[in-house]
């Protein structure tokens, strides 16, 4: 279920503020009837009408990108950087990432114009486990890969058990690569956990979403999601709920 005016966007109607207009103004049916409500949930079996005329919904797509670093997790910046939209400019479709990777950070972001899976994958009750390889300050020790493991208390919040392990140490600039998997989605939550435990991150990169890995893709370059790919994710999500 989404959103009856970001529908409409995603159909390409209008801009999701205009599409607001045209709903308050009572231009807008749902299964036949007028809605003025910006609030309403419309899903994929719902008949939408703009001036009585159907929109057009657009056929779902789904791809895979290795996000470089300098690059934010959005479809659209006011400050003029880089979007992980502009990768894909032969895409006609209104697509949009699932979740975010911090600017500096890289890796496997999934974007697509499915609503209903981008929110299945992103609700707080369906965990979906990535893996990331991170770049820290020092020399990580047992006990803080325990820590890790355990759980950590950020902001008032404990973060759920993790599973991490050290993949190397550089002894002599003090750093160490520690991959670590996760299945919750907070802001910042490995750059925080690492943090927490005395290691600040200086690299970072979304190594697995799920089943999907960057096997192929170098910086930049994406891939479509292949149908086993979607149906995995899902059944991954719905089995942890």
């Amino acid at each position: 279920m989404e959103r009856l005016q970001k529908v409409m966007a995603h159909a390409g109607i209008a801009s999701r503020r205009k599409s607001e207009e045209l709903i308050k103004t009572g231009r807008v049916k749902v299964n036949g009837e007028v809605v003025r409500e910006l609030g309403i949930q419309v899903s994929n079996q719902d008949e939408i009408k703009v001036d009585n005329v159907p929109i057009d919904k657009e056929e779902p797509v789904y791809y895979l990108l290795n996000k470089p670093r300098s690059v934010i997790s959005t479809v659209e910046d006011n400050k003029g950087r880089k979007t992980v939209r502009e990768f894909f400019p032969q895409v006609e479709q209104r697509i949009y990432p699932i979740g975010r990777l911090d600017y500096d950070t890289t890796g496997a972001i999934i974007l697509t114009n499915d609503g209903d899976f981008a929110q299945l994958l992103m609700h707080p009750k369906y965990e979906i486990e990535k893996t990331y390889v991170a770049k820290v300050r020092g020399l990580v020790k047992k006990e803080t890969i325990k820590k890790l493991e355990k759980g950590l208390v950020i902001e008032g919040k404990k973060t759920s058990p993790a599973k991490a392990r050290v993949i190397s140490q550089d002894r002599k600039k003090e750093v160490t690569m520690v991959e670590i998997k996760i299945h919750e989605g907070r802001n910042h939550q490995v750059k925080n956990m690492f943090t927490a435990v005395g290691h600040p991150v200086l690299k970072l990169k979304r190594e697995t979403y799920g089943q999907l890995n960057l096997a192929g893709l170098q910086p930049g370059e994406s891939r479509v999601l292949k149908a086993f790919e979607i149906d995995s994710l899902k059944k991954e999500a719905l089995k942890n709920s």
